[in-house]
């Protein structure tokens, strides 16, 4: 099975990331590569209050990275992802092999937000709208909502 490249992103106990940063973001890394797989990207997205809480958290750190792992692998770093302490939550995203390099790039180009609470959110300047080609603008709508499965 051929490796994939795959977006994830983690809410970290703000608490726990506050006391250990290297500690807590690093443990990501080191599962993504026991399970075989090859960190391409792995930062600091932002720190926040949650919209909700989720397991007791009214904090979390959002920690943003991309990985090539086999895809058969992904089931086991879900896994690994909810019986950690330090991951409130985890999301993957399959990336699209034509869109990988301009990812990966702006993902190591962006600087993490560093922003007050309730301060409005501004774009940094070095972000650039990534143009596709024209046949996978086809193929791609703009999604406007995500709605969740289980409503």
């Amino acid at each position: 099975m051929a490796a994939n490249v795959y977006e994830g992103m983690f809410i970290l106990d703000a608490n726990r990331f506050g006391r250990d940063p290297e500690g807590v973001s690093g443990q990501i890394s080191a599962m993504i590569e026991n399970l075989g797989g090859e960190m391409l990207v792995s930062r600091l997205w932002e720190e926040r209050r949650l919209a909700y809480p989720i397991k007791g958290h009214r904090k979390g750190v959002y920690w943003l990275t991309y990985f090539r792992i086999e895809g058969d692998r992904v089931s086991d770093l879900k896994r690994q992802c909810r019986i950690s302490e330090e991951i409130i939550r985890s999301l993957f995203l399959k990336v699209e092999p034509r869109i990988v390099d301009a990812l990966v790039a702006h993902a190591m180009s962006a600087a993490p937000s560093a922003r007050a609470e309730g301060e409005e959110i501004q774009p940094p300047e070095t972000a650039k709208r990534v143009h596709l080609d024209e046949d996978l603008d086809d193929d791609v709508d703009t999604i406007d909502a995500i709605e969740d499965p289980e409503d």
